[in-house]
């Protein structure tokens, strides 16, 4: 399975995260557009159809990538 880089993932997050804080607060039809193509992005990108689960499987993906990353002590 091909998986998007840890810090696009990153990003993806933290800006569809953001985009759903403004849009709860007010936001306007243009973060609600925002929202939606970040939302399409991170679908694609983890395999998925619905925010909250390509938000779930990106944070997977991405402690993942932080163990893989963890040298191992003996």
């Amino acid at each position: 399975m091909v998986m998007a880089h840890p810090s696009l993932l990153r990003e993806l997050v933290e800006r569809c995260e953001t985009l759903k804080r403004r849009l709860t607060s007010g936001g306007s039809a243009e973060t609600a557009r925002q929202l939606d193509d970040a939302t399409y992005t991170l679908c694609v990108v983890t395999g998925t159809r619905q925010l909250d689960t390509a938000l779930y499987v990106a944070r997977r993906q991405l402690a993942d990538a932080m163990t893989r990353q963890q040298p191992h002590h003996r």
